[in-house]
């Protein structure tokens, strides 16, 4: 495909018609998902809070609650109890945090990460059973519009 045969963006109000369809899906998808984490639960005991949660930790290491509230757009008190679960069950400690005395870092134990393997295995499972003979690249564009999406409304306020 030559440069003057690549789509053209859509105009603005074609894009948030668009992308109300995304929102449509959106919603229900993250019910069906979290039911299916929380199916788990009487195994695991994870919640799909917590499942955020262990999950953020495994992915970028220790963090603050605020920092973990703002990379999941969540309250620092959701988030404090989701940590809370987490540590009561054995999941998380905190640990002394150098650049910021009254904010510990959280860091997930060994038993912590088995949890959040075993959650992941299950979800991997469930998500092989996707159909629609989904290509490569249809999964990197919808990872494209939803990391677009994201951004843009981390950034843009609604008058």
């Amino acid at each position: 495909m030559t440069h003057a045969d690549a789509p053209l963006p859509l105009p603005p109000d074609e894009l948030g018609r668009r992308l109300t369809e995304v929102f449509d899906l959106a919603g229900p998808l993250y019910r069906f998902a979290a039911r299916k984490v929380e199916q788990g639960e009487p195994v695991e005991g994870v919640s799909a809070g917590v499942r955020a949660v262990l999950n953020l930790l495994r992915q970028h290491g220790p963090m603050t609650v605020p920092q973990m509230g703002r990379a999941q757009a969540l309250s620092r008190q959701f988030v404090q109890r989701m940590v809370n679960d987490a540590a009561a069950r054995g999941w998380v400690e905190l640990i002394p945090n150098p650049a910021h005395q009254r904010s510990s870092l959280i860091r997930l134990t060994e038993e912590g990460k088995d949890v959040i393997a075993a959650v992941l295995a299950r979800e991997h499972t469930l998500n092989r059973q996707v159909g629609g003979s989904l290509t490569d690249a249809e999964v990197r564009a919808c990872v494209r519009v939803l990391t677009e999406m994201v951004r843009t409304f981390d950034h843009v306020d609604i008058d």
